[in-house]
C-alpha cells in the first residue's frame, strides 16, 4: 500500500494532502497530551513498531507481497489521533530515507493507512467492545476484527486511487499517464491479498497483542481513560516492550524472504523487463501492462532519491544486516522526530 511517486497524478496527490492536512492538525492537537517528555518513549515505541512490522513482507496471491501496518493496536492503546501521528511519522521516515512510498504520494499513503485506517480501527473497536470488561475476550475479538477491517479499508482506498488514474488522466489516445490499471483490475488485485493474508496478519497482530496486554500490561489498555496514575505506570512498563521491538528488528530480514513486488509498486524499469512484465500481468488478472512506463509515472518516479533505498544501505554488503540496521536507524529517527514534535508542542503551550 506504499504508493510510489508517479502512480498518482499531481492533482490527485494535492487533493490527498488537502484532505489529510486538517486530520493531521486535529490529530496533533489531541495527541499533544501524549507528546510530553514522559510519554514520548511510549509514543515512539508504537510508531517504531508500525515502522518495523511494515518491513515484514508477506507473500500474497499473484506473486506479489504485502504487510501489516499496526493501525489496530496503536488506535486501541493510544487512541485514533495519536495513531494518526504515529503512523504518519513512520510513513514519512520510510519515504524520505528508504524510498518506501513516494514524497508526492505521502499524503495519500497517510490518508489511507494512518488516517482512515486508524479511525476505522478505533470506531470498530469502540462499537464491538462497548461495555465489555477490560479483561473480556470480547475485547480481543473486537480488536482482531477492527484490525482486519482497518487494513482492508486502507487497501480499498489505495485500489480506488490507483484505478481512477487511467480514467481521469490519459493522453489523447487514451493511454494512461500514471497508474496504468483501471478499477476493474486494481480493486480485485489489491483486495485479494489483503482480504486474505495481509488482513489475517493484521487480525492476528491486533487481537494477539490485546490478549497479551490484558495479561501483562493492562494499564496500557486503560490509557484512554486519561488517568495520570495509569499513564505513569504505562511509561514505567515499556522496557520489556522495547525488548520485544528489538527482537522484531533482529528478525526483520524475514521480510526479505517474500518474493515479488507489492502490487502497484513496480519501478519504471520493470515495464521494460520481460520477467517483471509477466509478474505484473499475473498479479493483475492476466491483463498485460503498457508496453512502456506511463509518461507521467516515468517523469515523477525519479523525483526523490532516498539515501537508503529498499532498506539496503550501500555501505553494507550483507542484505540481512542492512535490513536490521535500517530498522534500528528508522526507529531512532522516529524517536527523534517525536521528540522534536514534543518540543514544538511545549513551546506552543508556553505563555508569552
Amino acid at each position: 500500500m506504499h504508493i510510489p511517486d508517479g502512480y498518482l497524478s499531481p492533482a490527485s496527490c494535492a487533493l490527498a494532502y488537502a484532505v489529510a492536512l486538517p486530520f493531521w492538525l486535529v490529530a496533533y492537537r489531541h495527541a499533544k497530551r501524549l507528546l510530553h517528555t514522559r510519554m514520548v518513549p511510549l509514543f515512539a515505541l508504537f510508531s517504531a513498531f508500525s515502522f518495523v512490522i511494515m518491513m515484514f513482507n508477506l507473500p500474497l496471491p499473484g506473486g506479489t507481497s504485502g504487510h501489516a501496518v499496526g493501525m489496530g493496536i496503536i488506535s486501541i492503546v493510544l487512541g485514533p489521533w495519536a495513531s494518526i501521528i504515529a503512523i504518519s511519522v513512520a510513513l514519512l521516515i520510510q519515504a524520505l530515507f528508504f524510498g518506501d512510498g513516494g514524497i508526492t504520494s505521502f499524503g495519500a499513503n497517510s490518508l489511507n493507512m494512518a488516517i482512515v485506517g486508524s479511525l476505522v480501527a478505533w470506531a470498530c473497536y469502540q462499537l464491538l467492545a462497548a461495555g465489555a470488561p477490560l479483561q473480556s475476550r470480547r475485547r480481543v475479538l473486537a480488536a482482531a476484527v477492527s484490525g482486519y477491517l482497518a487494513i482492508n479499508t486502507a487497501a480499498l482506498l489505495a485500489a480506488i486511487e490507483f484505478g481512477l488514474q487511467p480514467l481521469l488522466f490519459h493522453d489523447a489516445a487514451g493511454t494512461p499517464l500514471y497508474a496504468p490499471y483501471p478499477l476493474s483490475v486494481a480493486v480485485p488485485a489489491m483486495m485479494l491479498g489483503h482480504l486474505s493474508f495481509a488482513g489475517l496478519a493484521e487480525l492476528l497482530i491486533t487481537g494477539g497483542l490485546v490478549a497479551y496486554l490484558q495479561r501483562a500490561y493492562p494499564e496500557l489498555l486503560s490509557l484512554q481513560a486519561g488517568r495520570s496514575d495509569v499513564a505513569g505506570a504505562a511509561v514505567r512498563s515499556t522496557r520489556k516492550l522495547w525488548y520485544g521491538l528489538a527482537a522484531l528488528m533482529i528478525l526483520s530480514p524475514l521480510g526479505l524472504l517474500a518474493a515479488g513486488t507489492a502490487w502497484g509498486e513496480w519501478g519504471v524499469e520493470d515495464f521494460a523487463n520481460a520477467a517483471s512484465r509477466q509478474q505484473m500481468a499475473l498479479a493483475s488478472g492476466q491483463v498485460a501492462p503498457p508496453a512502456a512506463a506511463p509518461e507521467g509515472l516515468a517523469r515523477l518516479a525519479s523525483l526523490w532519491s532516498a539515501p537508503f533505498p529498499d532498506y539496503a544501505p550501500a555501505f553494507v554488503h550483507s542484505a540481512n544486516f542492512g535490513y536490521v540496521l535500517s530498522a534500528v536507524f528508522g526507529a531512532g529517527l522516529i524517536l527523534l522526530a517525536l521528540l522534536l514534535l514534543s518540543r514544538l508542542g511545549g513551546r506552543q503551550g508556553q505563555p508569552e
